[in-house]
C-alpha cells in the first residue's frame, strides 16, 4: 500500500469519526425537541406536578442539556447506553435480542437481494439495448417510483389477505422448522428485496457499461475476446469500485427500510423497538436505536469507499 492510498484510507476514517460525532450531537439534540414531557407521560394524567418533579429530577431532566449530553457520550464510550425510562431496564438487554431479530432479517435480504441485484444488472449491461434490457430498466424504475410501505402493503393484501399463502405478521420467536422461517421471512424479505434490487440492478448497469466503453476493453473485443470473457475478465474488476458502492449504499438504505418494513409485519427488530419508544418518549431508548442505525450506515459507506480506494488501478 502506497503512502497516496494509505492518507486516502485514513482520511475517510477519520472523516467518519467525525461524522459519527456530529451525527450523535444530532441524535441527542433532536430527541429532546420532541414534543410531550417523557416524565408526565410516563406517569400519566393523574400525576401529581410534585411526583412530575421528582420523576424529573430522578432522571436527571432538570438538568441542562448539554450536561445530559456529556453524561450520554461518557456513557457511550464507556459501552453503557443508559437505562430505559419506561422499563426500567438497561438499554443494552432491551436492544440485544431486538438487534440479532434485525441482523437476521438484513442478512437474510442481503443474501437473495444482492446476488438477484448483481446478475440482473451486469446481464443487461452486456445485452444493452435488447429487449432484455429494457424490460429489466422499466422494472427498476417502476420499483424505485414506488415507496417501501406501498410495496409491503401490497404484499400483505395480495399473499395474506387474498392468496392466505403468508402470514400477515412475522414473529421471528416461533420459527420451529425450516418451512415455518421461510413463511415468517418471505413478507419482509420481498419487500426489502424489491427496495434495495432496484438501486443496485442500476448502478451495476451503469458502471459496467461504463467500464465496457472503454479502450482497453474493446481492444481485447477486437483481439477476439468472447462477450461474457470480456465483462468477466476486463471489465468487471475494474468496475469493482462503484459496484461496492451500489450495494453499500443499498444496504445501508436497508437501514431505513427496515422500520417501515418490521412496522408493518409487527416484526420484533431493533427498528420496531425504536417506534415504539417513540410512543413512550423513552429517550435513551431512542438515542441508542438510533446511533445504532447510524453506525451501521457509516460503516457500510466507510468499507465502500476503502474498498473503491484499494481496487482503483490508478491509485496502485
Amino acid at each position: 500500500m502506497n503512502n497516496r492510498v494509505l492518507s486516502l484510507v485514513l482520511s475517510r476514517l477519520l472523516i467518519a469519526v467525525i461524522t459519527l460525532v456530529i451525527v450523535s450531537f444530532a441524535v441527542f439534540f433532536a430527541t429532546t425537541l420532541l414534543p410531550g414531557d417523557t416524565a408526565s407521560i410516563l406517569l400519566g394524567q393523574a400525576a401529581t406536578p410534585e411526583a412530575v418533579e421528582g420523576l424529573r429530577k430522578a432522571m436527571h431532566l432538570d438538568e441542562p442539556a448539554i450536561l445530559r449530553f456529556l453524561r450520554w457520550i461518557v456513557g457511550l464510550l464507556q459501552g453503557d447506553l443508559g437505562t430505559s425510562y419506561a422499563n426500567e431496564m438497561p438499554v443494552a438487554d432491551l436492544i440485544g435480542g431486538r438487534f440479532v431479530n434485525t441482523l437476521q432479517l438484513a442478512g437474510v435480504t442481503a443474501l437473495f437481494s444482492v446476488p438477484i441485484a448483481l446478475t440482473l444488472g451486469i446481464t443487461a449491461a452486456m445485452l444493452r439495448g435488447s429487449l432484455y434490457d429494457r424490460i429489466v430498466t422499466v422494472l427498476t424504475i417502476g420499483v424505485i417510483s414506488v415507496p417501501e410501505f406501498m410495496i409491503a402493503t401490497s404484499a400483505v393484501l395480495i399473499f395474506a389477505v387474498y392468496l392466505k399463502w403468508l402470514p400477515a405478521l412475522s414473529f421471528a420467536n416461533e420459527v420451529t422448522s425450516l418451512t415455518e422461517l421461510l413463511r415468517i421471512y418471505a413478507m419482509p424479505v420481498i419487500t426489502l428485496t424489491f427496495v434495495i434490487s432496484a438501486q443496485v440492478i442500476r448502478m451495476t448497469r451503469a458502471a459496467v457499461i461504463e467500464t465496457l466503453n472503454t479502450p482497453y476493453v474493446e481492444m481485447a473485443l477486437l483481439k477476439g475476446a468472447s462477450r461474457p470473457r470480456m465483462v468477466f475478465r476486463h471489465a468487471l474488476p475494474n468496475a469493482l469500485g462503484p459496484i461496492v458502492n451500489a450495494v453499500a449504499l443499498s444496504l445501508s438504505y436497508l437501514l431505513g427500510g427496515v422500520i417501515i418494513v418490521e412496522t408493518i409485519f409487527n416484526y420484533p427488530g431493533i427498528a420496531k423497538l425504536m417506534v415504539d419508544a417513540v410512543s413512550t418518549r423513552d429517550l435513551p431508548l431512542i438515542q441508542s436505536c438510533a446511533m445504532i442505525f447510524c453506525l451501521g450506515y457509516l460503516l457500510l459507506i466507510t468499507t465502500a469507499d476503502i474498498i473503491a480506494i484499494l481496487s482503483n488501478p490508478r491509485l496502485r
